[in-house]
């Protein structure tokens, strides 16, 4: 499916915050995503695999996550400085900060009249996994992927330790949740934390998967990249999303 490709605009809370925004150039009434970004931002890694998942019939939308911080359009390049820079900003960022780029852009998706405002999902990696975790406490989201998402073993987010763990039992949602074994931020002993906390809620529909990879193994710039199983990953989560938001309701 062919797709458009735009930057949009919201002020959140008197702070200009880009959003990168793919969506298919036919006409139709598609899920929305808010697709949340590793700690380097929209840089090329992460737009392809925004521009990917809207090929398959959604209007995605991903904000620049330090959008306080750094200049509108920052990306951070992922080296030793890059990744000191991304969790400097990580960590100097309010969780509350966090919270209302999501409203914000959920709300902006809903309002959008391509997009079902009935059918919306959150996808993050890295810290935007730990985001799209806290995007699932919306009642409106329906669906919710975190793929190797970290901090959530240990509250690490923002500048204040975050409960995201403890509020799990307010997801209403579907959630996919996926890990590396060979992840070195999410070890074994902290993954089985989550996934015991995540088991423990009887009305919680989740789902886990688990491959032998390292962090950030979709990111498609680094050695850590694994092609094969990233490509089975990502057919992982297409198959979740279009059974969680599946069938037009709005529009």
């Amino acid at each position: 499916m062919r797709i458009s490709r735009d930057s949009v605009g919201l002020t959140v809370e008197g702070s200009l915050m880009r959003l990168y925004v793919a969506q298919p150039v036919t006409s139709g009434c598609w899920p929305g995503i808010v697709f949340f970004s590793d700690i380097y931002q929209l840089g090329a890694p992460m737009t392809r695999l925004v521009d990917r998942l809207a090929g398959y019939g959604y209007v995605v939308a991903a904000p620049e996550i330090f959008h306080r911080r750094e200049p509108i359009g920052t990306t951070i390049e992922p080296d030793a400085l890059g990744r000191l820079r991304g969790n400097h900003n990580a960590r100097n960022t309010p969780i509350a900060a966090y919270d209302a780029d999501t409203v914000a852009t959920l709300a902006w998706l809903g309002a959008q009249p391509l997009v079902d405002a009935r059918r919306l999902g959150a996808l993050g990696f890295c810290i935007g996994g730990h985001l799209a975790f806290r995007a699932a406490f919306r009642a409106d989201v329906r669906a919710c992927v975190c793929v190797y998402p970290t901090g959530l073993q240990d509250g690490t987010l923002g500048l204040t330790p975050a409960d995201s763990i403890q509020r799990a039992g307010e997801i209403k949602g579907a959630l996919l949740t996926i890990f590396g074994s060979l992840d070195p931020h999410v070890p074994a002993d902290a993954r089985a934390g989550i996934l015991s906390t995540l088991e423990a809620l009887p009305d919680l529909c989740h789902r886990t998967l688990l491959y032998e990879a390292n962090h950030t193994f979709l990111r498609d710039d680094g050695d850590r990249w694994d092609p094969q199983l990233a490509d089975q990953a990502w057919g992982e989560v297409i198959s979740f999303l279009d059974q969680e938001l599946a069938g037009s309701v709005g529009c």
